[in-house]
């Protein structure tokens, strides 16, 4: 059973095969950024597509997402199309690179919700915890072409199925 974003599922693989798992993650982000390092070393057999918020070929509307929606939590997405968030996204991860026997504690009723709600409560509060907020506020920021050229070419990744180190 997965958290859904979206409950329309697509009839073909949209995935690579062999990649169980697309992540789409906030590369500005300190704390997101080391968990992705960490699950690129750990993926040897390539399971996971990592996907950068600022990827110039990532369209999150033609999946029915908004660029703000995948800024305010962590959404993924499976081969055949469906859409998850939230802690279900790190469940598939985890067991993506071998993890797999630990998932089912995290479903234990009482586990699972305080779970969700302390990745809920980390994710309402990223920014002010990794030291991303200005005087204005704590307001997620929108992608501008500018950020997404200049974040493309610091990182050297073009395509949003890089697995190249996140830097």
């Amino acid at each position: 059973m997965h958290d859904h974003a979206d409950s329309s599922v697509l009839n073909r693989r949209v995935l690579p095969f062999g990649r169980d798992v697309e992540v789409f993650y906030d590369q500005s982000c300190p704390l997101c950024r080391r968990e992705i390092e960490l699950l690129r070393r750990q993926d040897r057999l390539k399971r996971i597509q990592f996907t950068p918020l600022n990827a110039p070929d990532l369209h999150p509307e033609t999946f029915g997402l908004s660029h703000d929606q995948l800024m305010a939590e962590i959404h993924g997405r499976l081969p055949d199309g469906t859409i998850i968030r939230g802690v279900d996204v790190f469940r598939h991860l985890y067991t993506a690179i071998g993890f797999g026997w630990l998932m089912p504690m995290t479903r234990v009723p009482g586990i699972r919700q305080v779970l969700d709600w302390g990745y809920h409560l980390f994710a309402r509060n990223r920014l002010r915890l990794t030291g991303r907020c200005s005087e204005q506020g704590c307001a997620l920021p929108h992608a501008t072409a500018a950020d997404i050229a200049t974040t493309t070419s610091a990182s050297g990744a073009t395509s949003s199925e890089s697995n190249a180190p996140v830097g």
